[in-house]
């Protein structure tokens, strides 16, 4: 088959399954084709793939078809224009998050000796991004999965940041020390309600693990923890920041209320959705 015969039919194969068809089946044929670039994909449409190619993209594209994450399938997402590494073990990064790493870039841009704690690693998406674009900041990132933990540092590695960061298991505060103190504790937790996974789409409750997604009966179990305990970590001053669920912005705010923070603040993301929480900590 050519390029452009596999982009007509894959493409409507999956339109019942991906909001992105046509992106879906250009990413996966540059990957059978050996990582080409997009402009390639366009130039040589006519072009017939090997039988080695066909068979790589007919694998890929039987794995999208029965829903497998394109993330997953290829092992990248771009995020703040860095590449990520993801595999099934840890979220895939998404655009939302980008809305929390900027806003707190804007905050501390001209800020120096930062010390930043991220709880929930992840792919690394936060942590990396924050030491890779804050110039004078060392970042102390914990998560309580091996396999974040790996995937995590291997991307700090590809991303040219592992010297700026400490990775730790720790679940929550658990391994953090307390005579350590950070400017900003930064986190993106599990806040999706318990009785809402299995609703959620097949490509997230099939696929990314469940405990980077559930965060107890109402959504908001991490919050009150880290919230809770952060203040015995925090500088004063400190900032703690935090991605929510759309429509958790009042309760998280609540939350930091009750604990002493003050001059909090949200964000909202291009969807106009409030998705990041900020506050300050004087101790």
């Amino acid at each position: 088959m050519t390029i452009k015969e596999i982009l007509i039919k894959y493409s409507n194969d999956l339109e019942n399954i991906s909001d992105t068809p046509r992106l879906d089946v250009e990413m996966l044929l540059k990957k059978a084709l050996g990582d080409v670039d997009s402009m390639y994909i366009r130039m040589y449409l006519d072009k017939e793939l090997t039988d080695e190619q066909e068979k790589y993209f007919l694998e890929m594209i039987k794995e999208r078809l029965n829903e497998r994450p394109i993330a997953y399938i290829i092992g990248n997402r771009e995020f703040m224009g860095l590449d990520f590494f993801v595999k099934e073990g840890v979220l895939i990064p998404r655009p939302d998050t980008e809305t929390l790493v900027e806003e707190i870039i804007n905050i501390c841009n001209n800020k120096s000796e930062l010390n930043i704690l991220d709880i929930g690693t992840g792919s690394g998406a936060i942590t990396i991004s924050l030491a890779k674009y804050l110039n004078d900041a060392h970042v102390t990132s914990a998560d309580i999965s091996d396999i974040a933990l790996e995937i995590a540092s291997k991307n700090a590695v590809s991303n040219d940041v592992n010297k700026k960061i400490d990775f730790i298991k720790s679940d929550i505060f658990s391994n953090i020390s307390r005579e350590e103190k950070f400017d900003i504790i930064v986190s993106n937790p599990p806040y999706i309600k318990k009785e809402d996974i299995p609703g959620l789409d097949r490509q997230v409750k099939d696929f990314e693990p469940y405990n980077a997604l559930e965060g107890g009966e109402d959504g908001l179990d991490f919050y009150r923890k880290i919230t809770e305990e952060s203040k015995y970590f925090l500088k004063n001053k400190g900032i703690l920041a935090y991605e929510v669920g759309h429509d958790q912005a009042s309760d998280v705010i609540q939350i930091m209320k009750e604990n002493g923070f003050e001059s909090i603040y949200t964000k909202c993301d291009l969807q106009g959705f409030e998705r990041v929480v900020i506050g300050f900590y004087n101790n």
